[in-house]
């Protein structure tokens, strides 16, 4: 199959980028879909399911979770046979697809994605896990494009604490100038996808355009091996909550 090529890379760098993963025709229908929950659904939604840089401004949208329990389509696409196939052929087993997000970085922003790990969030052992990423617009280093750290899936987890960024409340606390030299930096167009495993350092940097967004679509593929540390996983989320009340938002009845 098509996508046997990228294994190799993946299990040795942690990552791999797939030109043109989607069609231009299933870009525009995603696309279409992605401004529909926008429109119709986003002003449905507790503050944790939407972040804003700016509530008060609805263009600062930069982050949408748990899409598909919001949304018929989104859940759906969870059984998509494309990405579902180049998860199971990257992880090498039977994959459990995971909640459609949405990621967005607003023209002049100071909103970086701080360095971390994925399975610093996820707590699942083994760390048998990946996210797939779309670009949905020309994505490089002006406007915050991802940066990977290549072989750091290999090296386990890092230590980390939590950060001031909404939406990444874990970043690493030892990154340094040695991370920073074996950074590869993830230049992509509408339709190319970046996929890296849970435990692949990667960081982006704030958008310094002045007029283009850095809008990306992903989904999280568990491998059928993984468990959950489920006491690890509750007391990170006490820390995301704690995090999202004391920047203001009201997390609603999740």
């Amino acid at each position: 199959m098509y996508f046997t090529q990228y294994k190799q890379a993946f299990d040795r760098d942690g990552f791999v980028v797939i030109p043109q993963f989607l069609s231009e025709e299933d870009l525009a229908e995603l696309n279409s879909n992605l401004d529909r929950y926008v429109r119709e659904i986003v002003p449905t939604l507790s503050d944790v399911h939407a972040f804003y840089q700016d509530k008060n401004r609805p263009e600062t949208l930069k982050q949408m979770q748990h899409m598909s329990e919001q949304d018929a389509y989104f859940e759906d696409y969870r059984g998509h046979a494309r990405w579902n196939s180049l998860a199971e052929i990257l992880l090498g087993e039977p994959v459990e697809p995971q909640q459609a997000e949405w990621f967005n970085k607003p023209p002049l922003t100071e909103h970086p994605t701080p360095p971390h790990q994925d399975n610093y969030y996820f707590k699942l052992r083994p760390p048998n896990v990946m996210t797939a990423w779309l670009a949905l617009d020309p994505i490089d280093e002006e406007n915050g494009c991802l940066r990977y750290v290549a072989g750091s899936h290999r090296l386990g987890l890092r230590p980390h604490c939590q950060t001031e960024v909404l939406g990444f409340s874990q970043g690493i606390t030892d990154y340094g100038v040695a991370d920073e030299s074996r950074e590869q930096v993830i230049c992509l167009q509408p339709g190319d996808l970046a996929v890296h495993h849970g435990e692949t350092i990667h960081r982006a940097d704030p958008n310094r355009s002045a007029i283009r967004r850095r809008r990306a679509f992903a989904m999280v593929f568990y491998g059928a091996s993984c468990e959950l540390d489920e006491e690890a996983h509750r007391r990170y989320q006490e820390i995301a909550r704690s995090q999202h009340i004391s920047m203001g938002l009201k997390p609603g009845e999740d």
